[in-house]
């Protein structure tokens, strides 16, 4: 990572330069704004420290013409006028995170060190959004929040190895297309992914769907046919809704898997099979697992690796991006009004992106004119109040990092913390409250 320190104290710089280059990081210093901007235009640079007050320009104006050059640096602001209208000042300017002087380089590096892992999720994601781009995959994911580039960083890295993924999310996240971009990212690509609705198969045709079947094993088995895991031999399996399965059936499956054969209904001879299974369920196995309705072995052995894939209310930056793609992709010629787009983000979507794609499929088909507006939504949607927003959660957490720092170094003394903050006791009180902090004296 190579850091831009901005200080006009050359002692400051020199410390932090010295400290920094001993972690094993790359840095260039600046002693003015001007300065840091010349450097910043002609050197790659991930992470932006910067003093609050300087001579020839305020680090918040020079971080601004900054984020106008690269939305995505990360920055950090140094100020020795710590309080909580400087933190939602800076944090209105798109600053990542602040300290104060004099400066506790343990803290320091310990910020350092999370926004390095941030960036390599970033990059991983990258790789995951260029494949997708670049091999021309059949279907699209969208999202750019953190929540999504944290998945995508781990389909990344889970994608090429040969262990079995089991994806866990609510109804309508997109579990299955998850299952496809890990095939697609494996080395199993150019052979067949075979989809299997668990919960869709009736009972007592469930074995020979998956194993296939002899010919005259059964009434009605008029030819020989192959099982769904034949059939994905060399390439990957995607058991949906894997928690419908009976325990009879999860006993079949754990076999299968563990000595990677299986025998046809009516068969006497174990075909041995080459396949990667991937699973997803919206239901808690490991609690199932607890009480009785899922083996513990089979939930190990699917369990090897797991991915989450989170719900459209824990990311809502992704909203008006799904919106426009779902009006693209269904060709409607039409666009959102600015106040019915953000009243759509204040909506909590329980049936997540499969509920805002049949919404837009709603509006697009119903609307009269090219514009849907506030009108056109739902009441549900339309009468929606209770979301506070994304910067309004954001500052709060920082609001209450700075109460929880202040009350450990005045060792819980609420007088003197509320004299560091700049704020009476009684605000303090409310504040800590407010943000169920607990007082240890």
């Amino acid at each position: 990572m190579k850091i831009l320190i901005v200080d006009d104290e050359e002692m400051q710089r020199n410390m932090l330069q010295g400290f920094l280059e001993k972690q094993g990081f790359q840095t260039l210093t600046a002693s003015g704004g001007q300065e840091a901007l010349d450097l910043f235009t002609r050197h790659p640079v991930q992470l932006v420290l910067i003093d609050h007050r300087m001579e020839d320009m305020n680090g918040d104006v020079v971080l601004e013409k900054m984020k106008a050059l690269s939305p995505l640096v990360k920055t950090i602001m140094i100020t020795a006028y710590g309080s909580i209208n400087t933190a939602v000042h800076v944090m209105k300017l798109g600053v990542n995170d602040f300290l104060e002087k004099p400066l506790d380089l343990e803290e320091l590096l310990k910020k350092i060190r999370k926004f390095e892992q941030e960036l390599d999720v970033q990059a991983e994601a990258e790789v995951v959004i260029e494949s997708i781009q670049q091999q021309k995959f059949p279907f699209a994911i969208i999202g750019s929040s953190k929540k999504m580039q944290e998945l995508l960083s781990m389909v990344c890295r889970l994608s090429p190895t040969e262990w079995s993924v089991l994806i866990r999310g609510e109804t309508g996240t997109g579990k299955e297309l998850i299952a496809r971009l890990i095939h697609y990212m494996s080395h199993r690509k150019n052979e067949r992914l075979i989809e299997v609705n668990c919960a869709a198969i009736p009972e007592n045709l469930f074995e020979s769907e998956l194993f296939g079947h002899e010919k005259g094993s059964f009434t009605g088995a008029s030819a020989q046919r192959k099982g769904r895991f034949e059939l994905a031999n060399k390439g990957s399996i995607f058991l949906d809704e894997i928690g419908e399965l009976s325990l009879q059936f999860q006993a079949k499956l754990l076999r299968t898997l563990q000595e990677k054969k299986v025998t046809r209904v009516g068969g006497e001879i174990d075909i041995e099979i080459d396949t990667r299974v991937l699973a997803a369920t919206n239901r808690d196995l490991k609690k199932m697992v607890e009480e009785g309705y899922f083996r513990e072995d089979l939930y190990f052995r699917l369990n090897v690796l797991e991915l989450i894939v989170p719900p459209l209310r824990e990311r809502r930056e992704d909203i008006i991006e799904l919106a426009d793609h779902f009006l693209k992709k269904y060709k409607f010629d039409v666009s959102f009004d600015p106040e019915a787009l953000a009243q759509l983000v204040k909506y909590d979507f329980p049936g997540n992106v499969r509920e805002l794609e049949h919404l837009v499929q709603r509006l697009g088909t119903m609307v009269r004119g090219k514009l849907i507006q506030l009108k056109d939504m739902p009441p549900l949607i339309r009468e929606k109040k209770n979301n506070t927003g994304i910067l309004t959660d954001r500052l709060s957490e920082v609001e209450t990092e700075m109460l929880l720092n202040e009350l450990e170094k005045n060792d819980w003394v609420q007088t003197k913390a509320a004299e560091a903050l700049g704020i009476s006791e009684r605000v303090l009180r409310y504040k800590m409250n407010k943000a169920n902090i607990k007082s240890k004296k």
